[in-house]
């Protein structure tokens, strides 16, 4: 399979960022060539400046991206980001929630993996503790419709240290992290989560995408 690249924002690239970002020096230039007073002129140029550098940091920041190989499956952040090998993905699926015996979509994508250990050691430890901080919600859901709600102020940040099938104990961050995976598990049957926010496409088409990638990767094991 071919290397993909995927962004929450097609037009993000070097080039396009470029020509985007060369528009206010563009407007400044011709600013300072058209304003006889100066300082206002200066004052003008100085709020341009500070607007695109503030635009510029909030697009950097918002951005995630997706790298989609024959081997593996990564996604990034501004500071970081995760990789799980297709030979440790169990299966691939949409999040569900699910009341009075009906299974509503949520806008979530799940991994089930067969290992914790090579996930725990790869994903960027800034990157683990937002996952912890923004699927918050995401484990309450799950605590409730198990009718565990008691149970979620324990188990939101659970500290337990955690030991892998290797004997490897895992404290701090790594252990809220891995108990946080064991828990959402048993609510959705998924252990790593992407927001559908952060595609390109619906969530049926990119869990069909990587799902393609997953079968060619076991069909050349």
């Amino acid at each position: 399979m071919p290397t993909l690249h995927l962004s929450n924002y097609p037009f993000y690239s070097a080039t396009a960022m470029k020509r985007i970002f060369a528009l206010p020096l563009v407007i400044l230039l011709f600013l300072l060539i058209l304003f006889v007073d100066w300082p206002l002129s200066g004052l003008l140029s100085c709020g341009l400046l500070l607007f695109t550098g503030v635009g510029y940091g909030l697009l950097c920041k918002s951005w995630v991206g997706f790298t989609l190989t024959a081997t593996h499956f990564q996604q990034h952040f501004y500071h970081g980001g995760w990789v799980v090998q297709w030979n440790n993905i169990q299966h691939i699926g949409i999040c569900s929630y699910q009341q009075e015996g009906w299974h509503q979509p949520l806008p979530w994508i799940g991994l089930h993996l067969k290992n914790y250990s090579p996930f725990l050691e790869a994903i960027c430890p800034r990157i683990a503790r937002e996952m912890l901080l923004s699927q918050r919600a995401l484990l309450y859901l799950g605590a409730k419709q198990q009718s565990q709600t008691i149970l979620f102020e324990d188990i939101v940040l659970d500290s337990t240290p955690y030991q892998d099938e290797k004997g490897h104990i895992y404290t701090g961050l790594m252990a809220m992290l891995a108990n946080r995976m064991r828990y959402q598990r048993e609510y959705y049957g998924f252990d790593v989560y992407i927001a559908e926010a952060d595609l390109d496409r619906s969530a049926s088409e990119f869990v069909g995408l990587t799902r393609r990638y997953l079968a060619a990767a076991e069909s050349n094991e």
